[in-house]
């Protein structure tokens, strides 16, 4: 099967069974070491229809729709999408409701925030008063794009909670049929086949239709910022329309998170200088370079550039404030000053690793565990795709989901927030357009790093498991 196959479009049986054994096994061994706090059974149905639904499903599906047309798979691509997600929406908002006593997620502040920040500009409207607005835009323009749209979305729905995570599913499956796009003018139509089946499956971005946090939008603004961007790059002929979208939709980042714009400005230069001649000709090069250039000083230079400077002159203290405040607040983890972006950086692909003990103020951390295990697996096909491609010398006629993807996690495991699943979410999509393309060329070679790996896997979910309780004092 791997030695006969030069370029795979599904994702073997031989690596999904592993995995799911795998969890299975983790899940009785970390409850049988730490007896006391055992994760409770709600989190183990949680994490055990989130590592099973993806790996069965990803291996019967990327077989089973591998010789359906383009246009077919197409559509079953986006009602999967779209019906798993709708699925996950009904059920949060009930779920949640229950255990929370209110339609938002464990933990809520930010959540809720959003919720009356969006309540707020609309009574600002109604009231013609849109001054307190607007000095919100200026104080802070990377937390004003989310609630701004979310009011707009209350306007036209009587302030409908339902309805604006009835969208986010949308925008899910959306999301997933420009994964195939992106993911076939790169890497071909197999493994674009597999990358999207994996970003209908992914748990994780399934997560956050069901919740009221800007997640959802903000990275289907990036994969859609990074499609365009390919377009505009490697299509024969392209109009002025293409430049002004595809900068709009940068500028729109800034909006969301300003670190998240600065690196598709970034990317977007890289893939402009760097590039291969088979992807991108000189003279279009000089054109686009030249609207990259005003794109950036009327962005980074201009408007965002009060957030820029600030971003920039934190830079070193960020991580350092979040580790001593994680460490010394009540219930925090006093371990968590050993923690490090000498730490981080190395294992920026894996992390962060589920957490499969029970952790009281961690439910939102317990109920996605299973997605952040499927994370820990698929990042072993992703890094050896970053491999193949250094080592092939392709690493040219990539550089724009490439230089996107290292950017960000870079940026990330340099922050105060680089064990936050929530936000490593624009750089997931990515991610598993690279997952797909290691899978896809997997031989029979070497397979056998992928045992090695999950062995690592294995130590290191129960050594951060003992990392959890110990810090807490809780053993």
């Amino acid at each position: 099967e791997f030695r006969r196959v030069l370029f795979r479009s599904y994702f073997p049986k031989y690596f999904t069974t592993k995995a799911i054994l795998l969890y299975i096994l983790l899940m009785f061994v970390v409850s049988f070491a730490f007896l006391t706090h055992v994760l409770p059974f709600v989190w183990w149905i949680f994490g055990l229809a989130e590592v099973i639904g993806f790996f069965y499903f990803s291996n019967y599906l990327t077989r089973k729709w591998a010789n359906y047309s383009p246009k077919l798979f197409v559509k079953q691509l986006f009602f999967l999408s779209l019906f798993l997600r709708l699925i996950w929406v009904f059920f949060s908002y009930l779920f949640y409701t229950n255990m929370t006593g209110q339609p938002f997620e464990f933990s809520t502040a930010d959540a809720l925030n959003y919720h009356d920040r969006a309540i707020w500009i609309n009574y600002l409207m109604d009231k013609n008063n849109l001054k307190p607005y607007f000095d919100f835009v200026k104080e802070s323009y990377s937390d004003a794009g989310y609630p701004t749209y979310l009011s707009f979305i209350y306007l036209l729905t009587d302030d409908s909670i339902l309805v604006s995570r009835i969208l986010k599913a949308f925008y899910g499956a959306w999301m997933a049929v420009l994964v195939y796009k992106l993911s076939s003018r790169n890497f071909g139509d197999g493994t674009a086949r597999i990358a999207a089946i994996f970003v209908a499956l992914m748990p994780n971005l399934i997560l956050y239709s069901g919740l009221h946090l800007k997640e959802a939008e903000m990275v289907l603004l990036s994969v859609l910022f990074i499609e365009r961007a390919d377009h505009l790059l490697r299509s024969e002929k392209f109009k002025f329309w293409d430049i002004l979208v595809t900068f709009a939709l940068a500028g729109s980042l800034f909006f969301f998170r300003t670190p998240l714009g600065i690196i598709a400005l970034f990317a977007l230069f890289t893939a402009l200088f760097f590039s291969s001649e088979k992807v991108m000709k000189l003279n279009r090069k000089l054109v686009i370079g030249v609207w990259a250039l005003v794109a950036v000083a009327f962005l980074v230079g201009g408007v965002f550039s009060s957030e820029v400077n600030e971003l920039w002159s934190e830079r070193s203290e960020n991580q350092d404030t979040s580790i001593e405040w994680r460490a010394k607040r009540e219930g925090g983890n006093q371990f968590a000053t050993y923690a490090s972006k000498s730490i981080f950086a190395p294992a920026i692909f894996i992390i962060p690793l589920p957490t499969i003990v029970r952790v009281d103020g961690q439910e939102n951390q317990m109920l996605i565990n299973g997605g952040n295990y499927v994370k820990n697996i698929l990042a072993f096909f992703a890094m050896f795709a970053l491999f193949l491609i250094v080592k092939e010398k392709k690493w040219k006629d990539f550089m724009l989901i490439a230089s996107f993807t290292l950017g960000y996690l870079v940026v990330v495991a340099l922050s105060a927030f680089a064990q936050s699943e929530r936000f490593h979410q624009p750089a997931l999509p990515f991610l598993l357009i690279l997952a797909a393309y290691g899978i896809s060329r997997v031989t029979n070679a070497n397979k056998k790093f992928f045992i090695w790996y999950l062995v690592l896997i294995f130590v290191a979910i129960i050594a951060w498991s003992w990392f959890k309780l110990a810090g807490r004092g809780m053993i």
